[in-house]
């Protein structure tokens, strides 16, 4: 799991470019780490083998970083965008990879500073990787949807569930995964989007659903960084489930229904603007009622979307310093109770 946070004035709630500063008191922690921007932590667990330990790891990461940013007067707030304005002069990252985006793509790196939750599953090989991508496409809306927590930007109400996808799609490469037919057309693709300058490297294909480049998993990169760690154990139970259900369907030779490429970019756009209001399809009953994610979705259910959760702390704040404090309280609020029978699905 990997979560990326923005940190945020204590005192008067705006962007705080002090990554640089809190992450040198941390001793080189390989599990908390710079991001593009100095306003920007991200937080890495291990290899977890249960639900349980996401939600053990999540918890701890952030509780680090928040106290570490709160001895420099900031707030760790977990938001799909920043609820402030943008900075005029962008603070970046002292770092040549990041030096060399702001280079090729200086509008896009001074307007999109985003915060994304990414979930990796270990899969055997590549090629299995690329067919459970394909069969993940469908779901994709449903996972930003349950996700989305970024309705608050530029000091208002954007009135989508996440204003993140919509700044995060400027991307040339920020598009839903294709039905790739084989590993061989997914990396020439990944090579041509390189050599016309849309990309970086590797590491800068912002696919929906790709193929780490760096470790043997599937990468779904989709969703905005949840609000509080009960509903990261959600997201992260849901794309584990569906990649398990992804790979017993490839196994047993069930075949894909297609759906154009068209309809799945449609319905992302749904899921970014009216949250799940926006989302048609309907969870499959071996993921939705297996245990523990109906256990996990009906308490979200109960709890409301992080989306709907950031508007009413919105509506209850007087001036952004409040609201980045009740945002910080709910980074670390409540982490979900030992899971039972969360086992059936590793």
């Amino acid at each position: 799991m990997e979560e990326e946070f923005f940190l945020l004035d204590s005192d008067t709630g705006a962007l705080a470019p002090m990554a640089s500063q809190i992450l040198a008191t941390l001793d080189d922690d390989s599990y908390i780490k710079p991001e593009a921007m100095r306003y920007q932590l991200e937080t890495v667990t291990g290899v977890c083998a249960s639900l349980d330990q996401v939600a053990r790891e999540v918890t701890e990461r952030r509780l680090i970083a928040a106290e570490a940013a709160e001895r420099f007067g900031c707030h760790l707030v977990a938001s799909g965008i920043a609820p402030g304005y943008l900075p005029e002069l962008v603070p970046l990252t002292d770092h040549p990879r990041y030096k060399e985006l702001a280079k090729r793509y200086p509008q896009l790196v001074a307007t999109t500073g985003t915060c994304g939750c990414h979930v990796h599953i270990g899969i055997p090989s590549r090629e299995l990787g690329l067919l459970v991508i394909g069969r993940l496409r469908p779901w994709l809306a449903t996972l930003l949807a349950i996700s989305a927590n970024s309705p608050i930007a530029d000091c208002r109400d954007t009135t989508w569930a996440s204003w993140r996808y919509r700044r995060w799609s400027r991307w040339p490469s920020a598009t839903a995964p294709r039905a790739w037919r084989s590993v061989e057309e997914y990396d020439a693709e990944v090579r041509e989007l390189i050599r016309a300058g849309k990309i970086l490297d590797e590491r800068s294909v912002y696919f929906y659903a790709r193929l780490s480049p760096r470790y043997p998993t599937v990468e779904v990169r989709v969703m905005d960084t949840c609000l509080s760690v009960d509903d990261t154990v959600l997201v992260a139970a849901l794309v584990r489930a569906m990649v398990a259900a992804a790979v017993e369907d490839i196994r047993a030779g069930t075949p894909v229904t297609p759906l154009p490429d068209h309809q799945v970019a449609a319905d992302l756009s749904a899921a970014a603007r009216y949250g799940l209001g926006g989302v048609a399809a309907a969870l499959p009953d071996r993921i939705a009622l297996v245990e523990p994610v109906s256990t996990l979705l009906s308490e979200f259910v109960q709890r409301g979307t992080g989306a709907e959760r950031q508007r009413a702390l919105w509506n209850r704040s007087g001036t952004l310093q409040e609201f980045s404090k009740l945002m910080a309280d709910a980074t670390l609020g409540s982490a979900l109770p030992t899971l039972s029978g969360n086992e059936c699905l590793v």
